[in-house]
């Protein structure tokens, strides 16, 4: 049976960049009737991507919304245990050593290609050196646990890489009771064996990774093991991801939340108005390739309006308003519009019309002293004393218009605002309704009140 896991790492929500991995996992899964194992890889972390104790459930809320069905939840720091004694295992072969040397002395040695002193000490030695770890008697930086590697290889980085490391954070989860904590390579070279983990599907730029377990379980005979599947990098245009970086500006209040637009979090994928549908189709449609793929977000928006589009009502939004009156119009209470003009049947709006109008500042500043039709109305001369031209409906530019209404906050992708009127009927929306504001865009609404409705530009 195929057993895939997806194996996040809890400093915070998953973003669209962590999207291919979690999609093309839960895919497979499905089509292979599999098991899928959430485990978080909840090792210490640094000082720089600390673990932060929200983000356990801020992971699993993104992929419950993303529509990931994991059978299992796991946690590395319940299994630290099990990744002792395969240290043990392992120091006892000789092929792994404690090292002692500082940062600058292992920089040195690394580019002459050269072994350290503790390389060639005995097994004794270094089984005792490991208990000294565990037992407190060294500092964190003074001590780690190495692999031997070949010292000439091609990638210095490959060179006796460190499997364990001492830290003196406390964990979210089990506070203070581990100091010895295995590197993720040598964690999941125990993990994918003992779960039973049949394919890993993870990116290219992990191929080190592989390496490193595939060294551990040859050194230890271990011969269940997973095959490693890669895939390229999901790059989007114009947009610089970083948790570490969000995590800041929430912090310095840059930034209104996990769900602000512009950390690209799952939430604030879902408070946009993105639908996971979309979000994974525009994944599936790059397949499994080891292409590396730079695409604009306009791809995924792409997607998102196949789907929402049917479903979205159409009302008026006019942003900066500008007053308007209408001189010689005809008495008229109402303008009707449609709810959806390729489903009739749904109906119509009213909205009430007259000869005093707001319309958009930017509209008024590009039409002024020119003709346009007030969408679904009639038409005029733009000016603040507009003149009332005709009623039909001309080949000329429409714009959205209204003549009172409910005040709208608009968010933007770039975190900034926009705000105006929308037609009265706006004010019956509900939260979670996916609307298009007429030549603005596609949004959800997001509060509703007597004052005001809020809501999140999805695009256009």
């Amino acid at each position: 049976k195929v057993v895939l896991r997806l194996a996040p790492y809890p400093s915070g929500p998953l973003h669209i960049g962590n999207a291919r991995a979690f999609v093309l996992n839960d895919a497979y899964a499905k089509k292979y009737h599999g098991k899928l194992l959430l485990v978080f890889d909840d090792t210490i972390g640094s000082e720089d991507k600390p673990l932060l104790p929200e983000a356990f459930d801020q992971v699993r809320e993104g992929l419950d919304w993303a529509g990931v069905e994991f059978h299992e939840v796991l946690y590395k720091s319940d299994r630290i245990p099990l990744h002792y004694e395969w240290a043990e295992k392992l120091l006892s072969t000789g092929e792994a050593y404690v090292c002692e040397c500082d940062a600058e002395t292992l920089r040195k040695n690394r580019e002459a290609m050269k072994a350290c002193v503790h390389r060639i000490q005995s097994v004794d030695e270094t089984i005792a050196m490991w208990k000294a770890m565990l037992a407190g008697e060294y500092a964190e930086g003074e001590a780690v646990v190495r692999l031997k590697t070949d010292m000439a290889d091609p990638n210095p980085a490959f060179r006796d890489r460190v499997l364990f490391r001492i830290a003196e954070r406390d964990h979210p989860r089990v506070g203070d009771r581990y100091r010895v904590w295995p590197m993720l390579e040598f964690s999941w070279a125990v993990d994918d064996s003992l779960l039973g983990v049949t394919h890993v599907l993870r990116g290219k730029d992990l191929v080190m990774e592989d390496q490193m377990e595939t060294r551990i379980w040859d050194i230890l005979g271990i011969r269940r093991r997973p095959e490693f599947v890669h895939f390229g990098i999901l790059r989007f245009k114009d947009l610089e991801l970083s948790k570490s970086r969000y995590r800041k500006e929430i912090a310095a209040g840059h930034l209104t939340g996990i769900d602000d637009p512009r950390t690209w979090s799952l939430q604030s994928l879902r408070r946009r108005g993105i639908r996971p549908a979309a979000l994974r189709e525009f994944v599936l449609s790059f397949g499994l390739s080891l292409n590396d793929i730079e695409v604009p977000a306009e791809t995924l928006y792409s997607e998102n309006r196949k789907l929402i589009d049917k479903d979205a009502n159409r009302y008026f939004f006019v942003p900066d308003p500008v007053a308007v009156e209408i001189a010689g119009l005809p008495p008229i209470e109402h303008a009707k519009a449609p709810l959806h003009p390729d489903f009739p049947g749904r109906g119509h709006r009213e909205i009430p019309a007259g000869p005093k109008v707001h319309v958009a500042k930017e509209d008024f500043e590009k039409f002024r002293g020119k003709e346009v039709r007030l969408k679904d109305f009639c038409n005029i001369i733009l000016d603040h004393r507009a003149r009332f031209v005709s009623m039909e409906n001309k080949d000329i530019p429409k714009i959205q218009w209204v003549t009172h209404g409910i005040n709208v906050h608009l968010v933007l992708p770039d975190g900034s605002e926009s705000r105006g009127l929308g037609e009265p009927l706006v004010a019956s929306l509900k939260v979670d309704d996916v609307v298009q504001f007429e030549r603005v865009g596609f949004a959800r609404i997001d509060h509703v009140s007597k004052a005001e409705v809020r809501a999140f530009f999805a695009h256009r």
